[in-house]
């Protein structure tokens, strides 16, 4: 049994590593060439966002249909990944800014670890949006699935979702504010 644990704490902490040093790719042809990015791209095929329902730091629930007809963006993130740490400002940003038009961020942790470092580093960071815990493998895997397969399993990701709850735009990896703008602006 150890054996088996010690097994998957290696590969854990290996596809972590290789998750958070990947550069920055987007799922999309519109971004391709644009700012200092280096995109990959992939298809742009819009599809109806998954729901989930998760629960906040306060023990209430979150769900996506809760937010229909605003344009989101579901931030898929970890306080122990540097790019998604490094994202987390933008989005601060970003709801500020756009909230009045209709933008709202969400934040799903994907900290195994819970609200034990999730709420010092909301706290610490002065994350103005909603944050969850991804407690749901089915919302993960649904979301995952959207992704090209050879993009999955890495962090940050961040799904851009109209008003209508179609997926627009994904990203994989770190990306600027202004690349999240150009997407957004559009459609609020």
């Amino acid at each position: 049994m150890n054996r088996i644990m010690s097994y998957m704490l290696a590969l854990t902490f290996s596809f972590s590593l290789i998750a958070c040093a990947s550069d920055k790719k987007t799922e999309s042809s519109n971004q391709k060439g644009k700012k200092e990015s280096q995109a990959m791209t992939a298809s742009q095929n819009t599809a109806q966002a998954p729901a989930f329902t998760l629960k906040d730091q306060l023990g209430n629930d979150l769900s996506l249909a809760d937010y229909k007809g605003k344009v989101l963006i579901l931030d898929f993130w970890a306080t122990w990944c540097p790019p998604c740490r490094q994202e987390i400002p933008h989005f601060i940003e970003l709801q500020k800014e756009y909230a009045d038009q209709g933008l709202q961020v969400i934040g799903i942790s994907l900290d195994q670890q819970g609200w034990e470092v999730v709420t010092p580093f909301v706290e610490q960071q002065n994350i103005n949006y909603p944050i969850v815990l991804l407690t749901d493998p089915n919302a993960y895997n649904a979301y995952q699935n959207m992704l090209e397969p050879g993009l999955r399993g890495s962090i940050p990701f961040t799904f851009i979702v109209d008003k209508e709850g179609n997926v627009v735009e994904k990203f994989v990896g770190y990306s600027d504010k202004a690349i999240f703008e150009d997407v957004i602006k559009p459609l609020l």
